[in-house]
């Protein structure tokens, strides 16, 4: 008997044919043919932007244990923490750089999310001239930081700018402004205000866009103000956005040192009145030459952003919630 004999045909005397494969399983095997092509396409760009932000990182890391003077590449030794306590140490200059930090950051970011969410309620209506008044709006985001502290140098210029001309033409003293030691970094605040505010106003005028009008008109019918509705009823609902618009102008005003160096120079002034935390890294690296130090100062810097984005996110989750 062959080989062939011993096989048994199917009942019935049907040819059995191969299966073939459904088109869900080929749509499936697609996509995931497809998501691997993309992850490889993508890869090279990923490791190069991980490449870029953990090499930085882990070299001030270790810059900072090590008591680098008058060149990164100079011979160095790795003494541990003491740049760490050294800076925290530092009554003089560290402590009072992270009041100023704290100060400008919070009362820049205050004002501008006050202003920015009254401007976006004032433009959430279509009006005549919306286009006008919106391309004058952003006319301040499109300068550089450097070039809006040369610009406000000039207006502030205590003895020939045009805002103290104006100030006596209404019978008002003129002020040192930039030139004053108490005065100076109020006014890098509303300077930092007068940049920024118009991103404020655009972050949260599209989210009041996305907003559904019919709570807004429920609560009219109910017989709600202006502010009630505002209050209890759009301001609610527009939360995540200011939440996120918070975080993001939050970060961008602590990270601020060219308007603050384009205005004050050096140190922050001559009584380092305006004497950030960038502003005080910069100095110990570029005119004090102590790398190591600056390095532990900045990593306290990058600890200190990570809390303060932290805490936001949370406050801002659980009102969300």
């Amino acid at each position: 008997m062959s080989a062939a004999g011993l096989t048994s045909a199917p009942a019935g005397g049907e040819r059995r044919t191969p299966r073939r494969p459904t088109g869900r399983r080929s749509a499936v095997t697609f996509e995931q043919a497809n998501r691997r092509l993309r992850w490889a396409m993508l890869s090279p760009a990923l490791l190069f932007v991980g490449a870029m932000i953990v090499f930085p990182l882990v070299f001030t890391a270790d810059l900072s244990l090590t008591n680098a003077f008058g060149a990164v590449n100079a011979a160095k030794d790795h003494i541990g923490p003491t740049n760490f306590t050294d800076a925290l140490a530092d009554t003089r200059r560290f402590w009072p750089a992270l009041g100023r930090t704290v100060v400008f950051t919070v009362g820049a970011v205050l004002l501008e999310a006050v202003l920015g969410l009254a401007l976006a309620m004032l433009l959430r209506r279509p009006f005549r001239g919306m286009r006008w008044v919106r391309t004058v709006l952003i006319i301040p985001l499109l300068a550089t930081p450097v070039a809006v502290g040369i610009l406000w140098l000039l207006i502030l210029d205590p003895t020939n700018g045009i805002a103290n001309h104006l100030l006596t033409s209404v019978g008002l003293p003129p002020q040192e402004f930039l030139g004053s030691v108490g005065q100076s970094l109020p006014t890098l605040v509303l300077i930092d205000v007068w940049q920024w505010t118009p991103m404020m106003t655009l972050l949260l005028l599209a989210g009041l866009t996305t907003l559904p009008e019919e709570p807004e008109e429920a609560a009219l019918v109910d017989g709600a103000g202006a502010w009630q509705r505002f209050r209890y009823v759009t301001l609610p609902m527009l939360l995540p956005t200011l939440a996120t618009a918070l975080v993001l102008r939050a970060v961008d005003a602590l990270k601020t040192f060219d308007l603050l160096y384009a205005t004050k120079g050096p140190g922050g002034g001559s009584d380092f009145e305006v004497e950030t935390l960038n502003v005080y890294a910069y100095g110990l690296t570029f005119d004090y030459q102590e790398y190591g130090l600056a390095a532990a100062v900045l990593v306290l810097f990058t600890l200190f952003i990570i809390g303060v984005v932290v805490l936001l996110r949370r406050r801002g989750g659980g009102r969300n919630a």
